[in-house]
């Protein structure tokens, strides 16, 4: 379970959001939507400890989220944005990844059937990078986001520019684990399909938030 408390932020002298309050249980999920510049990526990012808080509170399965080591912190709560944030060369140094932060073996058959779940076919774990398309750039950051299901996912607008079979695969992905693992999801999103659909939704409003 995730709950905020009274998030208030403000920038110079405008303020985002005040005494936001929210609970998203495990298993469940929560869209938010609203005007550009409203602040919900900078929501997103004081769950994902990449942006501090400056009055409220946030906690996880009722713990506050500072009082957890940032390593294990990074394991439960997982963040993509809406650009995915590939490194090194090829699929295969992004899909490694989860495994070797654990300190675990690399798992090449959990990797191939990830990529098979998002319809790519498995002779793509060694393709470069850069000769990647964007949605399939996308379907390799979320793959390597729920290689091993966290407690959070958060999504920010991560179907922008793709075309309506690529965001169907990634959602299908994305629901078929979430009802096996019973993580929390919040997503911010603009696209209508994407917010009829959505189990519970808020709207947030004005400000300079990209």
């Amino acid at each position: 379970m995730l709950e905020i408390q009274n998030l208030t932020y403000q920038i110079d002298q405008e303020i985002l959001f005040k005494d936001l309050s929210f609970t998203v249980e495990d298993g469940h999920s929560l869209l938010m939507t609203g005007p550009s510049g409203g602040g919900k990526s900078t929501i997103l990012k004081i769950i994902a400890r990449l942006v501090g808080i400056q009055k409220g509170e946030v906690s996880l399965n009722q713990q506050d989220i500072y009082d957890l080591p940032i390593e294990t912190y990074r394991q439960r709560v997982s963040y993509a944005a809406q650009s995915a944030q590939l490194f090194g060369q090829t699929i295969r140094d992004n899909l490694d990844l989860p495994f070797l932060i654990r300190n675990l073996p690399i798992d090449q058959a959990k990797e191939k059937a990830g990529l098979e779940q998002m319809e790519l076919s498995d002779k793509y774990l060694d393709k470069p990078i850069n000769d990647l398309s964007g949605g399939e750039k996308q379907r390799v950051g979320v793959l390597r986001n729920l290689i091993f299901p966290p407690d959070v996912l958060l999504l920010d607008e991560i179907s922008t520019g793709l075309d309506a079979k690529t965001k169907s695969k990634i959602w299908e992905f994305i629901d078929k684990l979430q009802a096996e693992h019973q993580f929390c999801l919040i997503t911010v999103s603009h696209d209508q399909g994407e917010i009829d659909r959505a189990e519970n939704k808020i709207v947030i409003g004005g400000g300079s938030d990209d």
